[in-house]
């Protein structure tokens, strides 16, 4: 597919075919308290029990699938913080195609140690003095391997879609039809792949991008009706969700499908991430419990409604996680 054209419903149908039997279809879990504390029916879609931890596994799979045989060899390239860092090298080990990761030194060291655990080489580079972007091309430039983007492109919007299919089946066995969904939000990759499945499927369902108070790029961008960029002056625990402005292509399709923002304090985050460890048994990453933190702040109101919260990843230092606990 064009690297900016719109992907389509059917892609993403087509993504899920491709990509069965060798990603997990994650759960759905529900907590009568909070349900009872919220006078809401929540859902949570538990994508931190995903293969590598993390929903990025979808879209980097999709990728990498579809790159031709004789292709291969050169291997492949991708800049991130983590989660679609390990998304990439562990598509790339099943088919045995070299892999460079480009990973900022500050990232969680069990992100870091994850990726190289899948065979992949890290290329380590300090995100206050150097451009992720231009370390990934000049990887390209002597290697020839092919770029495997985060979020803006079609295969990967395509690939982190198939949750919302997963999830309009799972919700319509309970007998329920969604109001709203929430997830996080960086780039808009899985945002804009989910949107396309729920809108296909229910117009008038509301959607949430959620971002990191001071990094709600996508929010003022939905807002105002046009990209932009801000300069961040404090660091975040997210550390997925630490992008400027949205992407270009992730932003067409947000537009398009008419989603919102909401920005959440650090201080929600961490109480979404023990919420989720005590209701639901599950471990997230902050930036995984970000879109949780929004509706238990009751950023939105979810009384009588119907909801599900895409809960992205779980791959958190142990440090951090005592922390919450604590």
């Amino acid at each position: 597919m064009d690297a900016l054209a719109k992907p389509k419903f059917e892609d993403i149908e087509a993504a899920e075919k491709r990509l069965l039997g060798r990603v997990r279809q994650t759960p759905i879990l529900e907590s009568s308290r909070l349900n009872d504390k919220l006078n809401c029916r929540l859902f949570i879609k538990a994508e931190c029990l995903q293969s590598t931890g993390s929903f990025k596994f979808r879209g980097a799979l999709n990728k990498v699938m579809q790159i031709p045989k004789d292709r291969r060899y050169k291997g492949v390239v991708a800049y991130s913080s983590g989660n679609h860092a390990q998304g990439v090298a562990a598509a790339a080990q099943i088919f045995g195609i070299p892999a460079k990761i480009v990973m900022p030194s500050d990232a969680p060291q069990i992100k870091i140690q994850n990726t190289r655990n899948f065979g992949a080489k890290v290329v380590l580079y300090d995100r206050k003095k150097a451009n992720r972007v231009e370390v990934a091309n000049r990887i390209i430039e002597e290697t020839g391997g092919l770029m495997i983007p985060p979020y803006d492109d079609p295969d990967i919007i395509a690939g982190q879609g198939t949750i919302a299919l997963e999830l309009l089946r799972q919700v319509k066995h309970r007998n329920v039809d969604l109001d709203m969904m929430l997830g996080p939000s960086s780039g808009g990759g899985m945002m804009s792949g989910c949107a396309l499945v729920l809108k296909n499927h229910n117009p008038g369902i509301n959607l949430y991008c959620v971002e990191p108070e001071n990094y709600d790029d996508i929010a003022l961008s939905l807002e105002i009706g046009k990209r932009i960029k801000i300069r961040p002056k404090t660091p975040s625990l997210c550390d997925a969700l630490l992008l400027e402005t949205p992407g270009e292509l992730t932003f067409q399709i947000l537009s398009d499908m008419r989603v919102s923002g909401l920005a959440v304090s650090e201080e929600a985050v961490l109480y979404a991430m023990r919420v989720a460890f005590e209701e639901f048994k599950v471990v997230l990453e902050p930036s995984g419990a970000i879109a949780l933190g929004a509706v238990l702040m009751r950023k939105i109101c979810c009384k009588g409604k119907n909801l599900a919260v895409i809960c992205t990843g779980g791959n958190v230092d142990p440090h951090v996680f005592q922390k919450v606990l604590i």
